[in-house]
């Protein structure tokens, strides 16, 4: 499959009928790009009533099938290519589950699927796999009912396991008893033995836990609010699972930026982590914004496209001009490999690569933006970009290396921020990738065959930028000149100009 049929744009739309919440969610899948555009849910809390009744809480029943109706008239009007219809715990294990889909089909058309234990786990994974490509460690996604865990190798989902960990499945209705939940979760994790392995590393999914993070992050006085692939050691997760448990439910409710819908269940969710933690003997839990939703659209996808990497894929589609980023960025990136690729790298696992392919690929980025405020908000932008396959300390070096491929000073309202998370070095490094894409673009006037006519390359103690037998005009001009010598500054190395 060519890049450019990889990439071309569909729309899909994901219906997720969980025990606590029914969300639907339109994508635009652009290749491995997938870009959310509508995002509903109703906290109908079908699987309220279970443990005691094992039939479905007839209240959420009503709340479910008139948001279903909803969805039924938003998906009509915008008929997206591919519509996911997934129904879990709640609905798999209740008695009237059959009853309701039955229903559901009969009222709206919807063709729900109910998935198994080991089907909800796998595409839960997946969905970590699409976020985080090559995470290893476990999958955890905690939902209204239940926990899946699934252990995870370089992206690769293993054997998964499902159990009954939800705050529902542990009885909200009775009130939280700190004491006794943690006695309730202890036995279950007791009684299923084996199958939770141990791991370094917890991907957490689900709301409760994306709530729990942004509260350590307040905590904390962490400066990026963004929960996807923030990561968190297991103390101070400790810290703030046990903060969580001895908290009310008004007072989770008054703390801005928690979703008070959540707050009920946030304690059990707390409980379950802190048990997690200390029976799998975790070192650290990264939050996966991704999971099951992002996992039946990374399903569906072939094989070749699963294996594009995110980041760089994100980055080629992010600016809109499509067909001429990928072009001009792929060009950078052969354009600059013969002098970063001799660089010490200043990431571990081959990111420094992956990272300037990325960069390259944001190259044409501002082009639609303000030129007076570009360098601002081509950082900001790419800062807090919906582009997964990258963590907090990679998202700030790709915003500098953008901040600085529109201009060569070092003050910005964000590089406070970028410093508190890279260091010295790091900054360095990705303010001479932004300088390389700036002389790349402005040598070339952003035309990926003419930059294809000039060469750079380090010899030695000396950046080395040439032109072949025609193209010796497109090194004259003070700009050229003027932006050469920035890059060379900031690799600390002699510049020389030939014009063969």
């Amino acid at each position: 499959m060519s890049d450019r049929a990889a990439r071309t744009p569909r729309d899909a739309a994901v219906i997720d009928i969980g025990s606590n919440s029914i969300r639907l969610v339109t994508y635009r899948v652009e290749g491995r790009a997938i870009w959310t555009i509508f995002n509903e849910k109703v906290l109908a809390g079908l699987g309220r009533d279970l443990p005691e009744t094992r039939r479905l809480w007839p209240d959420g029943v009503t709340l479910a099938h008139a948001a279903l109706k909803r969805f039924r008239a938003v998906l009509d009007a915008l008929q997206p290519q591919a519509v996911h219809v997934a129904a879990t715990a709640a609905v798999r294990e209740a008695e009237d589950g059959p009853e309701f889909v039955h229903q559901v089909k009969a009222e709206t058309g919807f063709e729900v699927r109910v998935l198994s234990g080991k089907e909800e786990a796998r595409l839960s994974s997946l969905g970590v796999t699409a976020g985080i490509p090559g995470a290893t460690g476990i999958a955890g996604d905690l939902g209204g009912f239940s926990l899946e865990l699934v252990r995870m190798q370089d992206g690769r989902p293993a054997e998964g396991a499902t159990l009954p960990l939800g705050p529902f499945a542990l009885n909200l209705d009775k009130g939280f008893d700190a004491s006794a939940v943690r006695k309730e979760v202890a036995r279950r994790m007791e009684a299923a033995g084996g199958v939770l392995p141990r791991s370094e590393t917890l991907y957490a999914v689900g709301g409760a836990w994306r709530n729990l993070a942004l509260l350590q992050m307040r905590l904390t006085d962490y400066p990026l609010r963004i929960v996807h692939e923030y990561e968190m050691g297991a103390r101070e997760v400790l810290d703030a699972c046990r903060f969580i448990a001895s908290q009310s439910k008004g007072s989770l409710e008054r703390i801005e930026g928690l979703s008070k819908k959540r707050a009920e269940a946030m304690p059990y969710a707390a409980v379950v982590l802190e048990a997690l933690i200390e029976r799998l003997d975790l070192k650290r839990v990264v939050v996966s914004a991704w999971g099951l939703r992002e996992g039946l659209l990374y399903d569906a996808m072939p094989p070749d496209v699963q294996a594009l990497d995110p980041l760089i894929e994100g980055c080629a589609t992010l600016g809109g001009r499509h067909d001429q980023a990928e072009a001009l960025g792929a060009t950078l990136e052969t354009w600059i490999g013969p002098v970063f690729g001799q660089l010490e790298p200043v990431f571990e696992g081959g990111r420094d690569a992956v990272l300037a392919a990325a960069a390259c690929r944001l190259a044409d980025f501002g082009a639609r933006l303000h030129p007076d405020h570009r360098a601002d908000l081509v950082f900001d932008q790419v800062l807090r970009a919906p582009v997964p396959g990258m963590n907090h300390i990679e998202r700030a070096f790709l915003a500098t290396a953008a901040f600085a491929r529109y201009t060569a000073a070092n003050v910005s309202p964000g590089q406070g921020l970028a410093a508190r998370l890279l260091g010295a070095d790091r900054m360095q490094r990705a303010r001479a990738l932004g300088a390389a894409t700036r002389l790349g673009c402005d040598l070339s006037g952003r035309s990926a065959p003419l930059l294809r006519r000039s060469r750079l390359a380090l010899e030695g103690d000396r950046l080395v930028l040439s032109a072949d037998a025609g193209g010796a005009d497109l090194l004259l001009g003070e700009q050229t000149g003027k932006r050469a010598g920035a890059l060379a500054q900031a690799l600390g190395l002699t510049l020389e100009v030939r014009k063969e």
